[in-house]
Parts: structure tokens; C-alpha cells; sequence
């Protein structure tokens, strides 16, 4: 099978143009003719490719297409609305699908499945997971029982809803503690760790989270892990892009199972990732009917599928499969380098401006302010640059006296300046908007007056793919 080219565009300040995917020889650093010219392409690609042929006709808001396709010797005709990212139901996995006419369907899967494999390194991957949380989900289902006892960082540290938060399924299935961070340094208290899970006795320790700017020592906790003789469960939903390019340390050694999304520093779809560095036979007793023990791969493959998912989204595999591969490219790997050194570039700029960084600085591509010192929430914060167009999100802050609505902090990331183009640099500058603005929160003209320095700056680093500073090579 010819390799996968999936176009898309989710930047609401372009075009509203909808997704499309083609199946041709990737040429990633090529710009599409036209719209029409890739419904064409797919049609043809797909359709005649296996001995048929497809006639289209475009309406306003539709395609019209007429599927002639040969099947046993004889034409079947179908005339339906044909959805530009539309890809067949396809419940299973490769090969052991519970509809017919999945063999394409199975080769794009296959295809991102592998370059995962090969992306970080591993043995095994499963790219159904229609996001970070449900691969989260499905790890919990195949490892756990309900009221078995899980250790996670945090929330109001930097944790993860799905690492056992008492709102989310995780707290509610599983007897949740957690470790947070150590209120001098900011940093994860290892201590701490090997303290609660001595005394709790976890099945599974979870490291990772949606707001820590440093790196996790993954040997240490598989010590800790082996020591009560649990599981040690990373997820790296947002490092995985730097983790991906040997930037930040790896947990495939040392950790059981790997989760992550697919959009954030891996700069692909909305999605989930399951991974392992290596398969092995499940140490929980579980069986075939011939009495062999089943490997873990099969026990997360059946938690997906029908564990906790339907079918599966393959529109977004599709999409999945052409993030690994520009992931695996050389102008990837300046991406995600430039990130990290956007994100410390920030962070200098704000401790220079005289504000208070969670742990003092970051190793990734994140970071948090603590705005306790400026007299201002999180809240207000986030309301004063959105006004100006400079998104970000509040956020508590270990120890927070305010509630997770309101917030003593804000959360920051280069991942997208660093996708327009912008370098340590104009780091500076982004902070000197924030200070502004912060400084002058509740005074409408200057903010006015900043929006526009922002929107006109921002100008000079469209998102466009002619113009795209790490473009796949």
C-alpha cells in the first residue's frame, strides 16, 4: 500500500476547510491543488485502485459519489453522500475485524502502528484510543479491579483528573492517594512517593501530569514500584513530542505501560496511545481457554476494544499515522528542540520581570506562574490576556487557597509559537505583553491597545503550509 497523506487544518483563523485524507506517495511538503482535487485523488486511489471506479458530483455543503466496485466477478453499485473523512466501521483490530471491508482500513492502522513502534522505540502500541483519557481508561480496566488501591500525583500539584481525582472515574472505581510535590523546591518529593506507597500498598503508581515543568526520574520510581511489587504507569501526554526526540528522559525502560495524547507536543490530531517497551506475560492469572496465560498486549487490546470503545476512529488513525512519520523527521526533531528552548527563554523572562515559577524554571515545554504575589487569580488573569488574544489557563497551584474555578496561577507552553515559528527571541516580548496586561488588567484601552500589537505581530508568523518553519523533510 502506497504511504498515508493526511491534510488538516484545525486553525480557526484559516478557512473553514474540512479535514481530508488521500492515499498517494508522500509528498508532506507539498501544498494541495484544491479541495476537489483530493476527494479525487481519494476516490480514485481507493476505488479504482481495486478495480472500480467512482463518479463524483459536488453540491454546496456535499459530495455525491457513485461507488461501482467489483466484487466476485460481478459490479455492485452504491450512490450515497460521501464524507470527505469518512472511513468504514471497523470494530476489532487488524485482521479480526467484526465488519467486512476493512482491508484498507486494517493497512492505515497497521501503518500507524508501526510508526509509533518505531517512533519510540517499542515493541507494542495500540492507536485505537479515541483520547488520552480513554487510553487512561483502558490501562485502569486491564491491570485493575474496581476498588483496588492506585497512587497518583496530585491534581492541585499538577496531577492528571484521570490519576485517581475523586470527580473522575478513576477515583471512583479505584481507592486513589497521592504524592505531590515538595513545597520548598516544587519538585516531585521522591520521599513522598516511597513513603505512600510503602504504607498504601498501590497496585499501580502513576507518574505524570497536566502541570509539571520538570522531568520525571523514571528509574528511581520503578525502584519504589518493585519494592511493593506494583505497576509503574507513565503518562507522557504532554512531553511525548520531546520524549520522542531523546530530549527529555525515557520511561520505556523502566515503566510497565506508557500512555499519551496525540496532540500536544506530538503535534498531531486529538487522540490516545497506548504503549509498551516490551510485552510480557500478564502476572495477573488471566488465561486463554486453553489455559495459557494471556500476554498484556492482549489484555489492553481487549480493554480498547470492546472494553471500553466501539469502533474505532480511523479518520483520526489515518491522521495518527502522518504525525509519526513527520515526527521521525529532521525537521521534527528542530521543532521540538526549539520548543524546549522557547519554554526556557520564558521562563528566564519571567523571573527576570520578578515572577514566581513553579520549581523555579522547566525542563519541557510548560510552565506555571504563580500570581499569589501580584494580587491576582488565575481567573483574572486569564480573562485580562484573552482579551488581548493571548490564550492561556488558569491553574491551581500546590497548596492553592483558591478553588480550581478561580486558581492562583496561570499555565503557559511554546508548543504553538514555537509551530508559527517563534524563537527564544521574542520570548521576551510575549512576556512583556503579559506583565502589561497583568499590570493593567482592568484598563479596557490598553488592552485594546495590546491586541493589536499582538495581532499584528503575530502576523509575521502565519500558519500556513508555504510558510511552515519545520515542515516535514
Amino acid at each position: 500500500m502506497p504511504a498515508l497523506v493526511f491534510w488538516f487544518t484545525t486553525d480557526t483563523m484559516l478557512p473553514q476547510t474540512l479535514p481530508v485524507y488521500s492515499i498517494a506517495e508522500p509528498r508532506v511538503t507539498a501544498a494541495p491543488l484544491t479541495e476537489k482535487h483530493l476527494y479525487q485523488i481519494e476516490c480514485r486511489q481507493t476505488v479504482e485502485a481495486h478495480g472500480g471506479y467512482v463518479a463524483i458530483q459536488e453540491t454546496a455543503d456535499a459530495i455525491q459519489a457513485l461507488y461501482v466496485l467489483p466484487i466476485e466477478g460481478q459490479k455492485v453499485i452504491r450512490f450515497k453522500n460521501y464524507d470527505p473523512v469518512y472511513l468504514a466501521y471497523a470494530e476489532g483490530l487488524p485482521g479480526k475485524r467484526y465488519y467486512g471491508g476493512c482491508h484498507i482500513i486494517d493497512e492505515i492502522e497497521l501503518l500507524a502502528i508501526e510508526r509509533a513502534k518505531n517512533l519510540f522505540k517499542v515493541e507494542w502500541a495500540n492507536v485505537q484510543p479515541h483520547s488520552g483519557s480513554q487510553a487512561n481508561a483502558a490501562l485502569l480496566m486491564a491491570v485493575l479491579k474496581p476498588g483496588d488501591k492506585i497512587l497518583g500525583f496530585n491534581l492541585a500539584h499538577g496531577g492528571h483528573l484521570t490519576h485517581g481525582s475523586p470527580v473522575n472515574f478513576s477515583g471512583k472505581l479505584y481507592q486513589a492517594s497521592f504524592y505531590g510535590v515538595n513545597p520548598e523546591t516544587g519538585y516531585i518529593d521522591l520521599d513522598s512517593v516511597a513513603q505512600k506507597a510503602r504504607s498504601e500498598k498501590p497496585a499501580i503508581i502513576i507518574c505524570g501530569a497536566s502541570a509539571y515543568s520538570r522531568d520525571w526520574d523514571y528509574l528511581q520510581l520503578r525502584t519504589i514500584a518493585d519494592e511493593i511489587a506494583a505497576f509503574l504507569w507513565a503518562d507522557i501526554s504532554h512531553p511525548a513530542g520531546l520524549i520522542s526526540q531523546g530530549l527529555l528522559n525515557n520511561p520505556f525502560p523502566y515503566c510497565h505501560f506508557v500512555t499519551t495524547t496525540t496532540h500536544k507536543t506530538l503535534r498531531g490530531p486529538r487522540g490516545g496511545l497506548l504503549l509498551m517497551g516490551k510485552d510480557f506475560d500478564n502476572p495477573l492469572g488471566k488465561t486463554n481457554k486453553s489455559g495459557q496465560l494471556h500476554k498484556m498486549s492482549a489484555l489492553l487490546d481487549a480493554a480498547v476494544f470492546p472494553g471500553i470503545q466501539g469502533g474505532p476512529l480511523e479518520h483520526g488513525i489515518a491522521a495518527k499515522a502522518i504525525a509519526f512519520y513527520e515526527a521521525m523527521t529532521y525537521g521534527f526533531t528542530c521543532y521540538a528542540k526549539q520548543v524546549q528552548k522557547n519554554a526556557q527563554a520564558m521562563a528566564q523572562a519571567f523571573l527576570d520581570a520578578g515572577y514566581h515559577i513553579l520549581s523555579g524554571g522547566t525542563d519541557n515545554h510548560l510552565l506555571v506562574l504563580d500570581l499569589s504575589k501580584q494580587n491576582i487569580t488565575g481567573k483574572e488573569a486569564e480573562a485580562a490576556l484573552e482579551k488581548a488574544d493571548i490564550i492561556t489557563n488558569r491553574n491551581l497551584v500546590p497548596f492553592d487557597k483558591n478553588t480550581p474555578q478561580v486558581t492562583s496561577g496561570i499555565r503557559l507552553g511554546t508548543a504553538a509559537v514555537t509551530t508559527r515559528g517563534l524563537k527564544e527571541k521574542d520570548m521576551p516580548l510575549i512576556v512583556e505583553w503579559i506583565d502589561y496586561l497583568l499590570k493593567n488588567k482592568d484598563k479596557d484601552s490598553q488592552i485594546k491597545e495590546v491586541k493589536q500589537i499582538v495581532n499584528a505581530y503575530m502576523c509575521r508568523f502565519p500558519l500556513t503550509t508555504s510558510d511552515y518553519p519545520f515542515i516535514a523533510s
